[in-house]
């Protein structure tokens, strides 16, 4: 799939706001169903996993400038960290909120809803391989 460098971009500077809107969308149902604490912690893992796609966006594009050896090790040391501060927000909203944990992580996991939207988006716009 040919995407050019100025449609890549649009779609990678609009996953985290798409990110957080539907997380924003689906908190409404789920505040009507869970109540408002649940909503409010749906939508803060939202926002969370924006965030995280912007810092790991951020990085990448700073870590494709320099030198390869030093971005591997970079990376490493920043995913760890990344995934221990997350591992961190996750338990202290477990040990804060313990029946509502799980409204959290399900709204972390909004960003696969984003990105799976985004590609079916590209796919339908990737010209037939006939033409």
């Amino acid at each position: 799939m040919n995407l050019d460098t100025s449609t890549e971009e649009k779609i990678l500077r609009r996953i985290p706001a798409e990110i957080a809107a539907a997380s924003l969308i689906l908190a409404v149902p789920t505040g009507f169903l869970f109540g408002p604490g649940v909503a409010v912690l749906f939508f803060l893992g939202g926002v969370l996993a924006s965030l995280s796609f912007l810092s790991l966006k951020r990085w990448l594009f700073k870590a494709s400038l320099g030198d390869r050896k030093r971005a591997i090790v970079s990376f490493v040391g920043f995913y760890v960290l990344r995934l221990i501060l997350i591992g961190a927000v996750f338990s202290t909203i477990i040990l804060l909120y313990k029946r509502k944990a799980i409204a959290s992580a399900a709204g972390f996991s909004v960003l696969i809803l984003v990105l799976f939207a985004e590609a079916l988006v590209a796919v339908a716009r990737k010209p037939t391989w006939k033409s």
